[in-house]
């Protein structure tokens, strides 16, 4: 369809009055010879700005307006959604676009990052906001004012940040109403674009890569990086179309949300008229060959249970930058074909963590892997403006910053938000080292970063160059009266993540009542990790916290190995275990905690006690599928217990008798808490095993009677290194 039509635009041009609109509709025409895009500042009196809004809109025939506001704010429009459901629209294709920040929903980062991606050549995407912009937050605020505060008494850093941004850029279109629009100069169209062969791809590496992907071998996984709008999700759904007509009977496909993954479906559909998505997660052909959706967290569990993978097995994993490295080996483990895409930078994750992260995992299980990269944009042309805007708006492309080798890392110090927010290089260098070493980071995290109630940054190195960075948020610090209404599930207060669900999970009055400090997230740079800088970070950061007065320094991240073996090491006890697994990251979550005064020993005496009270029980019924290796590393923080003599006479009848294991569970169950504090690399596995048996009844091997002679093998060694009785030899 194209971008607008010469009758729409003849009529705009013939309409009296319309100067400013004519302007902006000539300047819209000289985007779409270029396939550019551009954003329009709109600015001024909120009635007046929608006005002129709704003016361009019934301007021209444009493709698939859309009208983003709050239902209260009276959109001018049949088409329209809240900025909560932008997200929705991935994969959909706008021209236009209103985005309404100066009413009652405000300014939301995750809606404009989603929406940009939709807009197509020649389109134009309106930002709406009052003026002065960012002297004080907007209601979209309210989101993260933690309890007591309102979103009124909140910093407005960030959006000042984008106001300072906007007056500077040149690439956009500045509109302060009532006065004209300011058009940018366009500089030369670019280059034409070279010709496909291959009608169902756009460019010609969209080509290259289907042809890898419909060719993909046996143990030599595709990584597949590219930036938002190149095609990459389109691609996976052209080669899967591919591969379900040429006979591969089935493909499973996961992301972190099924939206994310709609381009592709819309492949299948227009690529295989014959076949039907017969649920919104599953596409079948004639010939029962089929393509299913699942989320992260169900496709751990079924690779676990071993009801998939395997000899045949195709997996296509899309913005694999949001899942955890560890997810990402398990089932690079169980897929013979596998094919990871993520977007390099943006809100879905970062490309470049990704890389870092999972690189050693790939060289390691599958060496002959291979990087492909998408280039060529699809729905614009290279040297876009908007991409440009957006990116530098929401640092969708903030630099790693520089390593700064020394042989002594200096003092951590606090960097105050504000000076922060005024300081783009070191704020670039800042949220830059922060998306490299998580993979989940959004455009709503700087905001939290520089306007988040209770929030503080504490950084090694200097400010442009970061060398290590810490986040940290205040939490509890509830009155007795509010702490036991949220311990009775009666009240629950915006924000205190841990502390809350502390209170109402385990019902601990005095975690809400305590004052507690949560480390939000720490990233080290890639060249000066495994230097103790993170360690450096907790501990100087802890020890300002007990100055201060709080009683409680705490974390929770996805139950994963090496992190919970670095928290551990910190000093820090598992005091929760979520039971469910993120659909997102496909983990269980886990929450740790350090007392820093007296009441805070109190606090987590109890909490630990009834830590170690449950643990046995969530393992043996809903935490049966938890990686044996956390189930190691949280077996230390149950009470150590001599085995007694009828102990040791069980395990021993166990190892080198007939005993049935099963009914010497309860002794086998101590000798796997005991042996948790083995420093015994070797025996690492053979606990890992025997803690999994024995809690969480997972059989050593496929075949019972295999099953048991692995199981008392496992129990002589650990017997044996734990000195129970001396070891007898073969006679």
């Amino acid at each position: 369809m194209p971008a607008l039509s010469q009758e729409g635009l003849t009529k705009t041009l013939s309409m009296p009055g319309q100067s400013p609109l004519r302007a902006l509709m000539a300047h819209a025409k000289r985007l779409h010879r270029r396939r550019w895009r551009q954003l329009v500042w709109l600015t001024g009196d909120p009635g007046e700005c929608r006005d002129q809004a709704l003016k361009l809109w019934q301007s021209a025939c444009w493709q698939a307006p859309l009208w983003v506001a709050h239902q209260t704010d009276s959109a001018p429009v049949e088409s329209w959604l809240t900025p909560r459901k932008a997200r929705t629209r991935l994969g959909a294709e706008h021209q236009l676009v209103v985005m309404d920040a100066s009413g009652s929903a405000g300014f939301d980062p995750e809606a404009l990052g989603a929406l940009a991606g939709t807009l197509t050549a020649g389109g134009l995407l309106v930002l709406i906001t009052p003026y002065p912009w960012g002297e004080r937050p907007d209601p979209d605020y309210a989101r993260f004012a933690d309890h007591p505060w309102q979103w009124e008494q909140l910093t407005a850093h960030y959006l000042a940040r984008l106001a300072r941004l906007l007056d500077e850029r040149t690439d956009i279109v500045t509109w302060h109403v009532p006065d004209r629009p300011q058009l940018p100069r366009l500089s030369a169209r670019s280059a034409h674009q070279e010709s496909v062969n291959d009608s169902a791809c756009a460019t010609l590496d969209q080509a290259a890569i289907v042809t890898q992907l419909v060719n993909l071998k046996r143990r030599r996984p595709l990584v597949i990086t590219a930036d938002r709008g190149r095609g990459k999700s389109a691609a996976l759904g052209i080669a899967c179309a591919r591969l379900l007509a040429g006979g591969t009977s089935s493909i499973i496909v996961t992301a972190p949300r099924l939206s994310a993954v709609e381009s592709l479906f819309m492949r299948l559909e227009a690529l295989c008229p014959e076949g039907a998505r017969i649920t919104p997660s599953r596409f079948q052909l004639a010939n029962k060959s089929e393509l299913c959706f699942l989320p992260p967290d169900v496709l751990t569990e079924q690779v676990a249970t071993k009801k998939l993978g395997g000899d045949g097995s195709y997996l296509m994993v899309d913005e694999a930058a949001a899942t955890p490295a560890s997810l990402l080996a398990q089932w690079l483990t169980a897929f013979p074909r596998i094919a990871f895409a993520t977007t390099i930078d943006g809100y879905e994750g970062s490309g470049r963590g990704f890389a870092l992260r999972f690189r050693d995992v790939l060289a390691r299980l599958t060496p002959q892997w291979k990087a492909l990269t998408l280039n060529t944009p699809i729905r614009w042309a290279a040297g876009d403006p908007l991409e440009a805007t957006v990116n530098r708006l929401l640092l969708l492309k903030a630099p790693l910053p520089v390593s700064d080798q020394r042989d002594q890392a200096p003092a951590s110090y606090t960097l105050e938000r504000a000076e922060l927010a005024q300081d783009e290089t070191a704020l670039g260098a800042m949220f830059g080292l922060l998306v490299q070493s998580h993979y989940r980071t959004s455009p709503s995290d700087l905001r939290q970063l520089l306007d988040g109630p209770g929030t503080s940054l504490r950084l090694i190195g200097q400010s442009s160059a970061p060398q290590a960075v810490l986040v940290a948020r205040e939490e509890g610090g509830f009155t007795a009266e509010l702490a036991e209404q949220v311990a009775l599930g009666v009240r629950r207060p915006q924000g205190h993540l841990m502390a809350q669900s502390l209170a109402a999970h385990k019902g601990s009055r005095a975690a809400l009542t305590a004052r507690w400090r949560r480390v939000v997230r720490i990233a080290t740079h890639p060249e000066r990790r495994r230097e103790g800088l993170g360690q450096q970070l907790i501990a100087e950061d802890s020890r300002e916290a007990a100055g201060q007065g709080v009683a409680l320094y705490g974390a929770t991240f996805g139950a994963e190995a090496s992190l919970l073996r670095f928290w551990l090491a910190q000093g820090f006890q598992p005091v929760r275990l979520g039971i469910t697994r993120e659909a997102a990251t496909g983990e269980f979550a886990v929450m740790v905690a350090r007392a820093l005064n007296a009441e805070g020993e109190s606090v987590l005496s109890s909490l630990t006690a009834s830590f170690s009270a449950s643990l046995p029980g969530l393992l043996a019924f809903e935490l049966t599928t938890l990686p044996p290796d956390v189930v190691a590393l949280l077996l230390r923080a149950l009470p150590s217990m001599p085995l007694t003599a009828a102990e040791c006479q069980t395990i021993n009848d166990v190892a080198h008798g007939h005993r049935d294991p099963v009914f010497a569970r309860a002794a086998l169950q101590a000798l796997a808490r005991e042996t948790s504090r083995l420093q015994d690399i070797s025996a690492a596995t053979a606990h890992q095993q025997l803690a999994a048996w024995a809690f969480q009844n997972r059989p050593l091997a496929a075949a019972h009677g295999d099953s048991v002679r692995a199981l008392r093998q496992v129990v002589e060694q650990l017997a044996s290194q734990y000195i129970l009785f001396p070891h007898r030899s073969e006679e």
